[in-house]
């Protein structure tokens, strides 16, 4: 086979001996809130599959099943697959997979979730809860636990006969497999705990006994927690061993994972560094034999094939990737990678829908997940469509309509496309949004979107001469009605992340939206920013690589850079700050800010601003913060002037900001653009 020129590693065929996988590119587990038992929600899902399937990767895995009644868990997280009777609804994914290619390799991921299961049925090894969980577990007994390693056998056998070509067992992120692993969850005295011998058993028992029973030609791949970045997590000594004895079990692939739900360090946030775990993949395929996959943060084929050429791993595995592109492998195998649609890691859509129990979709690309009722179609009559507004609104309209194929002409004020993503990759641990510029500046040229930069556009030259008419026109600061205000030293959070307004020694910034925590980000930090640096972000968040110790961060002391700046983050309302941050995201906001010593309060009644500072009123008593640089974050308003000079003439729609402006929200922009933009 002649290798890829650009991408030799990426696209070598990977030979397991009884099938071939054509590619080295994996999509993950991801749960995706359409498993279950409605056939129609099936087909959905099956669609979903069957694009990345076409879009050309090599493997997929499901979200999590359920293999046992036993204690099974979160409704948001899967099924239980317990029952022949189950089995058609998994075809019709499986089915719909080999016609859309039959070389990718679907997976079903097995998963019993222990103590994390959120009901008071759950079990674990003994009765320790987790500490994100309010439901105590019970301890299974020793028949219990036989019949849990039964129904993970009869779980695999369920999945050959529908259709899969093999099973991922997940052994860690603090599921049932992982807390047997583990001291600290594990305290039987029988054979299940006690030594670390006993306490791997569970797990090899699964895999040992899976493979017995579904034969030598099925994919079997296990999960093992490689750092479960705990303090009283695995020795590396542990990982190897027990590394070493699943594959003495008959597994053909192992898949790493770097951390357990309850760790408090980012793993796969967009501050998290691009590869930055892949060095510990590297490090345990050095003592194994079978092929190793390994994750996170792997969003470009260049970063994908890096990993694979310094022999980190022989799979990558992309999952919120493949949501923002499901032509990802196609895209690079064809040299056009400069025209995937780049996944930023915002977790938006994807990961906090799932853990709000919604239905997994992707901020960059609204048709994820929705694949049977977003399509945007070639048009049959043509229009001549003018776009006000290049945010992220404007742009994706504007590339989706003229994709479809109507002549668009997108006009923006400034000199840059973007809007306000211009201002979130200023901010350090947001350096991705980037791409999502880039991306959009590559499809206007793909689909001739003509563009008119440094254009202000009058009601009177959209009055006529086009079909349909677009404002995008975004959103603006709210500006405060307080005495003071118009003092030198206050300045707008637009002007704070530009730079072009100099920053003091103690800072006030009002407003803890998603705009302020931005904001304390930014002038609270120091130095070169932990998200573009492996050795940075291990040293921020107290992580040794080198030398692995327990749980990968066991006896390491978090080395905190910080400006040499006093800080004040407020808001009016009583609540704890950062409430209305993303749920997978936004705890890592709030962390570093406080090992920052950010000083964060709330209840506060802001009174004037004067030479002294700003005055402002909390739990009853007059305060004055001495800042020197006061910053106003407290929301936005729609910029829609133009909207209502044009709204009467019949053809005007309004989208993004300038409809909606309670919160920047791109999410919803974009998702709104695109499908009016199927539309129209």
């Amino acid at each position: 086979m002649v290798q890829h020129t650009l991408y030799p590693h990426l696209f070598q065929p990977l030979d397991l001996g009884f099938t071939t996988l054509k590619n080295r590119i994996l999509m993950g587990s991801m749960h995706t809130g359409l498993e279950g038992s409605d056939p129609e929600q099936r087909k959905r899902l099956a669609a979903f599959y069957a694009e990345r399937a076409k879009g050309g990767v090599g493997m997929i895995i499901t979200g999590g099943t359920y293999p046992s009644q036993i204690g099974a868990g979160h409704e948001i997280e899967g099924e239980v697959f317990t029952s022949e009777e189950q089995v058609p609804l998994h075809q019709l994914v499986t089915s719909a997979v080999k016609d859309a290619d039959a070389d990718c390799k679907m997976i079903l991921q097995i998963m019993h979730p222990g103590n994390l299961a959120f009901n008071e049925n759950s079990v674990a090894p003994s009765p320790i809860k987790s500490p994100i969980n309010p439901f105590t577990p019970k301890a299974l007994t020793e028949n219990e636990i036989e019949a849990i390693i039964g129904d993970f056998v009869q779980c695999a056998l369920l999945a050959k006969q529908a259709g899969y070509a093999g099973v991922e067992v997940i052994g860690s992120a603090g599921y049932l497999i992982s807390t047997f692993l583990l001291e600290k969850t594990n305290k039987r005295d029988d054979q299940w705990g006690g030594s670390y011998e006993n306490r791997m058993r569970f797990a090899i028992e699964i895999m040992s006994r899976i493979r017995q029973a579904v034969g030598d030609d099925f994919i079997l791949i296990y999960r093992i927690a490689t750092m479960e970045l705990m303090e009283d997590g695995s020795s590396w000594d542990e990982v190897v061993t027990l590394g070493k004895a699943i594959e003495a079990a008959g597994v053909n692939l192992m898949s790493t994972h770097f951390t357990w739900h309850q760790a408090s360090i980012p793993t796969i946030s967009t501050r998290v560094p691009r590869a930055a775990f892949t060095q510990v993949t590297g490090r345990l395929r050095k003592e194994l034999s079978i092929p190793l996959i390994t994750s996170n943060r792997i969003n470009s084929p260049e970063v994908a094939e890096s990993v694979l050429a310094k022999g980190d791993a022989d799979i990558t595995s992309m999952g919120r990737t493949m949501l923002a592109d499901p032509e990802f492998a196609n895209k690079a195998y064809d040299g056009k990678a400069d025209e995937i649609n780049t996944c930023i890691a915002c977790n938006q859509a994807c990961m906090d829908h799932v853990f709000a129990a919604k239905q997994l979709t992707c901020l960059v690309n609204p048709r994820a997940g929705y694949e049977t009722e977003l399509n945007y179609e070639p048009v049959s009559h043509v229009k001549r469509i003018a776009v006000v507004g290049a945010g992220p609104a404007g742009l994706a309209f504007s590339v989706t309509a003229a994709l479809r194929g109507h002549k668009v002409t997108l006009f923006e004020g400034s000199h840059e496309i973007g809007g306000h993503f211009n201002l979130a990759k200023r901010i350090p641990g947001k350096e991705e949004f980037n791409e999502t510029i880039r991306y959009y500046q590559r499809q206007i040229e793909l689909h001739n979107v003509e563009l008119r930069l440094n254009e202000y556009v009058t009601a009177d030259a959209l009055s006529s001469g086009w079909d349909e008419v677009v404002i995008a026109t975004g959103i603006k600061p709210r500006e405060l009605t307080l005495p003071g205000i118009e003092s030198s030293h206050v300045i707008s959070y637009v002007d704070a992340i530009n730079g072009t307004q100099p920053i003091g020694k103690t800072v006030a910034i009002i407003g803890a939206g998603g705009i302020g925590f931005d904001v304390a980000e930014l002038v609270s930090h120091k130095g070169v920013s932990s998200s573009i640096d492996i050795d940075a972000f291990a040293k921020e968040w107290g992580i040794d690589f080198e030398n692995h110790p327990r749980g990968g961060i066991a006896g390491v002391e978090p080395q905190i850079t910080k400006a040499d700046r006093e800080v004040y983050l407020m808001q009016r309302k009583d609540t704890k700050l950062g409430k209305g941050l993303g749920q997978t995201t936004g705890w890592t906001h709030k962390l570093t800010l406080k090992k920052r010593d950010v000083n964060m309060l709330k209840g506060v009644s802001y009174q004037k601003i004067d030479e002294q500072g700003l005055h402002i009123e909390m739990d009853g008593s007059a305060q004055i913060i001495p800042a020197d640089t006061i910053i106003v974050c407290a929301g936005q308003v729609s910029e829609n002037a133009l909207y209502e000079q044009l709204k009467d003439s019949g053809n005007v729609h309004l989208i993004g900001g300038a409809d909606v402006a309670a919160e920047i929200d791109a999410k919803r922009a974009i998702d709104q653009a695109s499908r009016l933009a199927a539309a129209l």
